[in-house]
């Protein structure tokens, strides 16, 4: 997809360090820099390896500045026996805003879900973020209000596994 400013298309592993260096962007933006522990090199692998576990949409400029990306990836509804397309995240650079580059992603990311026959395409977003909320409604997302996300991570996931 591209337009007279923004052209999207699939990361290479040369993309890497932009879209780590706006990984961590966004981690102070939503205040979690301290839960970062990935690196550039656990990136390219997740995204490059002989079986990617993730995908990444890189958004640039005319210029070939890579300003936006979206880290996404296959799950699966029981209840529509079908996959799905699961936006892990999308990030707009600060100074990039207001451009309607992230509406060009999230479109970008919706005709991939319809041509790869996905029953759905979702993401979370964070209860305080209002204005992301805002614009997602206004794309045609339904924010679930009724479900919360469950995680186990770390010494839990540990404790866990270690259960009979």
């Amino acid at each position: 997809m591209s337009t007279s400013e923004l052209s999207i298309r699939p990361a290479t592993p040369a993309d890497v360090p932009a879209i780590f260096s706006m990984i961590f962007e966004l981690a102070v933006f939503e205040k979690l820099e301290h839960m970062v522990v990935a690196n550039e090199a656990m990136l390219h692998d997740s995204l490059f390896c002989d079986k990617p576990v993730c995908e990444a949409l890189v958004g640039e400029t005319n210029g070939g500045e890579v300003v936006t990306f979206a880290l996404f990836f296959h799950n699966f509804s029981t209840f529509l026996c079908k996959k799905g397309l699961y936006l892990e995240d999308l990030y707009v650079q600060q100074s990039q805003r207001g451009k309607g580059y992230g509406k060009q992603m999230l479109v970008a990311l919706a005709q991939l879900a319809v041509e790869r026959d996905c029953g759905r395409f979702e993401w979370s977003v964070l209860d305080w973020n209002a204005n992301a909320i805002k614009f997602y409604e206004g794309m045609g997302a339904t924010v679930m209000p009724d479900w919360r996300i469950c995680r186990v991570t770390g010494e839990a996931l540990a404790q866990l596994s270690a259960q009979a």
